[in-house]
Formats: C-alpha cells, sequence, structure tokens
C-alpha cells in the first residue's frame, strides 16, 4: 500500500521539458527571421533553462500529479515572455522588428486572461499555478520596463522594480507578507501596466504621449502598491499592540500573585 503512495514527478516534469524545447524551438525561428544575435540568444536560453529548472522545482515540492491546462496556458505565456526577452536583449545590439516584439507582447497579454478562467472552469485552481501566472507577469512588465527605458530614461525601470522591490521588503518586515483583501482596482492596475508599456514601446504616439503614459502607468502603480502597503500596515497595528497589552496584563497578574502571596505569609 506505501507504494502506491510514493509521488512519480515524471508526469509533470516531461511538460516541463517540453516547454523548455518549445522555447528553443522559438528562439530558432526568431534568430532565423531576425537574424538575432549571441546577447539575445544568451539571454532567450538562460531564460529556458532557469525557467524549466524553478519550475521542475516548484512542482516536486508541490507534489502535483498533473500539470494542468491552466498551467499549460501559463507555460505557453512564459515562452512567449521568453521570445520577448530575447528580443528586447538583441535590441542593445540592433533593433528588432517592432512588429514581432509588439505582436509576442500582445498575445502574451491576452493569454494572461485565459489561465485563470480555465483554472477556474476547471477546477484546477492552485497555489503553485497562481504564483507562476503572477511571476510570469512580473517578468514580462520587468522586460518591457527594460525596452521602453532605453527610450524614456531609466526612471521606467521603476514598473518593472517594483514588485521585486516589494518582494525584497517583505524579508525585513514580515507584515507585508500578509494577506491582501481581493481588489478590482489593483487588478485593474497590474493589466494596465503591460498595455501602457506595450503601448509606448510600439512607437505609435508621439515622445512626448508616450512619456505621459508611461507616466500614467507608474503613478497608477505607485498609488496601488502604497494603498496596500498603508493597509498592511494599518491592520497589522492591532496585533503588535493587543499581543503587548496581554504581556503587560500578564506581568500584573504575576505581581497581584506575589502580593497575595506576602499578605498571606504576613
Amino acid at each position: 500500500m506505501a507504494l502506491n503512495n510514493i509521488y512519480d514527478a515524471r508526469p509533470v516534469q516531461q511538460e516541463t521539458a517540453v516547454g523548455a524545447g518549445v522555447q528553443i524551438l522559438l528562439l530558432a525561428l526568431l534568430g532565423t527571421a531576425i537574424g538575432m544575435g549571441p546577447a539575445g540568444w544568451v539571454t532567450g536560453l538562460v531564460f529556458a533553462i532557469a525557467t524549466w529548472a524553478v519550475l521542475s522545482r516548484a512542482l516536486h515540492r508541490s507534489s502535483l500529479r498533473t500539470f494542468g491546462p491552466a498551467n499549460r496556458v501559463t507555460l505557453g505565456r512564459a515562452t512567449l515572455v521568453g521570445g520577448v526577452t530575447a528580443l528586447v536583449a538583441d535590441s542593445f545590439e540592433s533593433a528588432p522588428p517592432v512588429t514581432l516584439l509588439v505582436g509576442l507582447t500582445a498575445v502574451a497579454l491576452i493569454l494572461d486572461g485565459v489561465d485563470g478562467k480555465v483554472a477556474r472552469r476547471t477546477n484546477t485552481s492552485t497555489a503553485l499555478g497562481a504564483r507562476f501566472d503572477m511571476e510570469v507577469d512580473a517578468f514580462l512588465i520587468l522586460v518591457l520596463s527594460v525596452y521602453v527605458s532605453m527610450a524614456l530614461g531609466p526612471w521606467v525601470l521603476l514598473i518593472g522594480g517594483m514588485r521585486y522591490v516589494f518582494v525584497a521588503a517583505a524579508r525585513v518586515a514580515p507584515w507585508l507578507n500578509a494577506p491582501l483583501p481581493p481588489s478590482t482596482a489593483r487588478k485593474t492596475v497590474a493589466a494596465l501596466q503591460g498595455v501602457l508599456l506595450l503601448l509606448a514601446g510600439a512607437n505609435l504616439l508621439p515622445y512626448a504621449a508616450n512619456f505621459a503614459v508611461v507616466l500614467l502607468a507608474l503613478g497608477s502603480l505607485v498609488w496601488s502598491f502604497g494603498r496596500d502597503v498603508l493597509w498592511l500596515w494599518r491592520t497589522s497595528r492591532p496585533t503588535t499592540r493587543t499581543a503587548t497589552e496581554k504581556d503587560q496584563e500578564k506581568d500584573q497578574e504575576k505581581k497581584q500573585e506575589k502580593k497575595q502571596q506576602v499578605l498571606e505569609l504576613v
């Protein structure tokens, strides 16, 4: 009976390996189409290997017995993000076709609204799937902010780096790890980041308009993060204060007990 409960990771690990293979195939197609340079190839391969390694480890630790349809959609998005990452890295040496970059990014953004619906309809929602989806989104925003920053300035990197700064801050201030209540505004702001950065990166608007679009993205993101941090800070204070009051009450009880013991001895 014990042997029947042994976790077999091979089925899900095979799917991550297929994902890495598709990523390499996409890089080969991009390399053939645009003559991608070494920077794009190396960055794309590193992304593929890192995604495979991190996802494989996470799947093994979660002991999932099936990869699930929603995770397959997210893995497809990750493959597209890997292609975008390679094109952005290659843009430091030669300008990639904007149409190709915009096309891959647009499909990745559209699929962002698909994996969640698939998970709910197939009843396959998992904590790992939600985290996988979030990390793919965050990395795409980071890559897009790097690309747009080459035209508008390094301040654009604040958009891509803000989420990672928040994660780093949570290691120092654990109260930032508390769960947040559902928020339509938060989801809307998060979705707008990719759309606004893509619009600026497509070079369809004048410089001043692109600047205003990205500034709007940054402003809304600062508002969203600021609101959440303030909520987390406020909700953490009563817990801390209650704990302190409990300690004080215990000290008072101990003092009263000691006084009572002294009176009894007298």
